[in-house]
């Protein structure tokens, strides 16, 4: 059975930095692509970065420039780096992964207020 598990995530404060990972178990293939979701109370789930299994990187918008996504594919682990972090990033953060179905990890909250 496949198996998302994201850690790192915790309260912070403006400015601050936090990294999240998510390590996949239950697999014996290479995903497609990995990425980061996030969701905010009230708000849709939205995409913040992906990656796929070449390096190829793409970011939402509002992350650009102070999250990095990479990844280790033989540890089947992708990560987040989040770097000035502002209270607009305070959201669950879930972890997705692509081989021919959409995996999803269970969601760490990261909290970032002063």
């Amino acid at each position: 059975q496949v198996q998302l598990v994201e850690s790192g995530g915790g309260l912070v404060q403006p400015g601050g930095s936090l990294k999240l990972s998510c390590a996949a178990s239950g697999i014996n293939f290479r995903f497609d692509v990995m990425g980061w979701y996030r969701q905010a109370p009230g708000n849709e789930r939205e995409q913040v970065a992906t990656i796929t299994s070449g390096g190829n990187t793409n970011y939402a918008d509002s992350v650009k420039g102070r999250f990095t996504i990479s990844r280790d594919n033989a540890k089947n682990t992708v990560y987040l780096e989040m770097n000035s972090l502002k209270p607009e990033d305070t959201a669950v953060y879930y972890c997705k992964a692509f081989f021919l179905s959409a995996y999803w990890g269970q969601g760490t909250q990261v909290t970032v207020s002063s």
